[in-house]
């Protein structure tokens, strides 16, 4: 028997920034130009983020920092480990992988990621419990995130 689950509840949409790009060799606006060319191993960028959750169950500030690679196909994989601080001062940790697609011709990128949860809070302790799963889109000449992220 297959079984597939649904995406159930709506968890948090996040309106995050990028603050700060560290690159390691080739800057991304460089190859997104056309200035360098993509090299054939792909490129490494660690993207500092930081923005709003908001949401019926979870409201707050989040920072932390992707761990990106993209592929010299234009795929991209996400590795984030977020911070969010709750409205109430509570901590909970967030880590996101996912694939993005950087479309030719655009500085939009889709992505979807899944997202695993960890907190001490004794009120926030359910999200210890649960998968999450987020799809959004991230502009790379505003450095705009904007996801939307359910319990899977």
């Amino acid at each position: 028997m297959s079984e597939t689950k649904a995406v159930q509840e709506h968890l948090f949409d996040a309106a995050t920034q990028i603050t700060e790009t560290i690159d390691f060799g080739i800057k991304v606006q460089d190859v997104r130009s056309g200035r360098t060319p993509m090299p054939p191993q792909g490129l490494r960028f660690n993207f500092k983020i930081e923005g709003e959750l908001t949401g019926a169950k979870i409201k707050g500030k989040i920072s932390g920092i992707d761990y990106f690679y993209l592929r010299a196909d234009g795929i991209g994989f996400i590795d984030a480990q977020m911070i969010v601080t709750t409205t109430e001062g509570d901590r909970i940790a967030i880590h996101t992988q996912g694939i993005s697609t950087l479309h030719e011709g655009s500085a939009v990128s889709q992505f979807s990621e899944s997202e695993s949860f960890l907190t001490a809070s004794v009120k926030y302790a359910w999200i210890n419990r649960i998968q999450g799963w987020a799809t959004g889109t991230v502009d790379l000449a505003t450095g705009k995130l904007a996801a939307k992220s359910y319990i899977a």
